[in-house]
């Protein structure tokens, strides 16, 4: 198995000029009280620019959040939970 990219377990900073959606960092505010939150919408639909906006919020920095960018190189079982592994490894070692 080829090594993982470092690059794939950090949530990208928002852009500078992202547009505020209150109604979506509420919901997210919300959902922090669960020990697994499934972010899903179609390709383009601004997944990674709402959790990582989200993320620079107050609320958001404080929450424990593992992190993995998918690719279609991801599709294999090994490779999709060795970075699983990792990302959770970062929060919790062992």
């Amino acid at each position: 198995m080829d090594a993982l990219l470092a690059t794939k377990l950090f949530i990208p900073p928002p852009p500078p000029d992202v547009v505020a959606r209150p109604r979506i960092d509420a919901a997210l505010d919300r959902v922090v009280r669960h020990r697994l939150t499934l972010l899903a919408a179609p390709a383009g639909g601004g997944k990674t620019t709402a959790r990582s906006a989200w993320r620079a919020t107050s609320t958001g920095a404080a929450v424990p959040l593992a992190w993995v960018s998918l690719d279609a190189d991801d599709n294999d079982p090994v490779r999709f939970w060795s970075y699983v592994a990792t990302a959770l490894e970062a929060l919790h070692a062992g």
